[in-house]
Formats: structure tokens, sequence, C-alpha cells
């Protein structure tokens, strides 16, 4: 029987064993690293790697959409903010345009370090 990967199997048991908050703020930075990598395979001329992160980083947009809950009122707020990014992913995509990525990541760390400040005053409570 194979040795697991130690790295491989600590990152799972973080995703396990992770509150709701923290995998929401682990998807953050998922697709803020997504986007990252996204920029460099532009700038290596790598169009699949580029298209294929995009992707990645659309999905959990998208998850993030399906999941608001539309009896709070921030929903709405939150629901447009990922319209507008999951545009600007879709039209960046075709151009394989990374400045329009560079748009993206700064919206993205914007809404992480929201969310971690959102985490912060939680557990303070």
């Amino acid at each position: 029987m194979p040795m697991q990967n130690p790295y491989e199997q600590y990152q799972k048991n973080k995703i396990l064993t992770a509150s709701p908050a923290e995998i929401t703020l682990m998807l953050y930075e998922g697709a803020i690293k997504f986007c990252n990598v996204a920029i460099i395979a532009i700038e290596q001329n790598d169009i699949e790697k580029a298209h294929n992160n995009i992707r990645k980083t659309q999905r959990i947009i998208e998850e993030f959409r399906n999941t608001l809950d539309h009896q709070y009122p921030v929903a709405e707020d939150f629901d447009r903010i990922y319209v507008y990014v999951l545009r600007r992913l879709f039209e960046a995509n075709i151009k394989k345009d990374k400045e329009i990525l560079e748009e993206v990541n700064t919206h993205l760390r914007s809404l992480r370090d929201t969310w971690k400040e959102v985490m912060k005053r939680c557990n303070k409570a």
C-alpha cells in the first residue's frame, strides 16, 4: 500500500475539520491562487493553462452565487459583485487579458479581506 503524501493528508484534514467560515476563506484563497496562475500562464503564452485556471476561478465564484442566502438583503449586493466578477472572468478568458485578471484579483482580495474581518469580529463576540 503506497504511503500518502503528508502534505496532501494535512490539506485533506484541514478541509475536513474546517468550519463553514474557514471553508469560505479557503475558497477565496483558491480563487485568488487560480487567478494568479492564469495571469502567469498568459504571460507565458500557455493558453490552455490560462483557460483552465480562469474556469476554476469561475467555478468558485459560481458556487458563492449558488450558496447566497437571499433572505438577507446583503445577498443582493454580493450577487451583483459576483455577477460582475464572472463577466470580467469571461472577458479575460476570451481575450486572454491579464489586466482584467489583475482587476478581478483586486476584487477577490477585497472580498477575502472583508471575510477575514467578519470572521475576526464573530470570534470576538
